[in-house]
């Protein structure tokens, strides 16, 4: 993918989307069941040090949580409201269907999490002018970038 200024890719533009966010939506977001999972303790941290959390769990199954970690469950990315950062728990193959979504929601950015890499849905998303971020835990780099910070 080429280099766009939509790639967010150094500490400081990443501490910066961190500390100016407040509002983030987890796609494929996991319940108390999978406390073990990183779809549940990355969003339980960011919950804790204080971003507002809206779960959105892919894909939704009959008989699930209507709240995750407190929080109601959002259905699809369509139903949410505005938000800072789209924080993404799916495969790189599964991303393409969530494109258009994505576009459509607009959030500041979009932070596919570590061992997420697809360079076709983030370079359709930095065209639109949404930030993206590849590869990289959002809980592991809030730590790194903003100790003791309150989200």
């Amino acid at each position: 993918m080429a280099l766009s200024p939509h790639v967010l890719d150094d500490d400081l533009a990443l501490a910066s989307l961190l500390s100016e966010a407040r509002r983030i939506a987890v796609l494929g977001a996991r319940g108390e069941s999978h406390r073990q999972r990183p779809a549940y303790y990355v969003p339980r941290y960011l919950q804790e040090v204080g971003y507002r959390l809206y779960p959105v769990p892919v894909p939704v199954h009959e008989g699930q949580p209507i709240e995750i970690l407190g929080e109601a469950v959002v259905p699809t990315l369509s139903a949410l409201p505005p938000v800072d950062i789209v924080n993404v728990f799916r495969r790189p193959e599964q991303l393409p269907e969530h494109a258009e979504d994505l576009l459509q929601l607009r959030p500041r950015a979009v932070w596919f999490q570590l061992g997420i890499v697809n360079d076709a849905v983030a370079g359709r998303l930095a065209e639109a002018g949404i930030d993206v971020v590849q590869d990289r835990c959002i809980m592991v780099e809030h730590r790194r970038l903003l100790p003791g910070a309150a989200g």
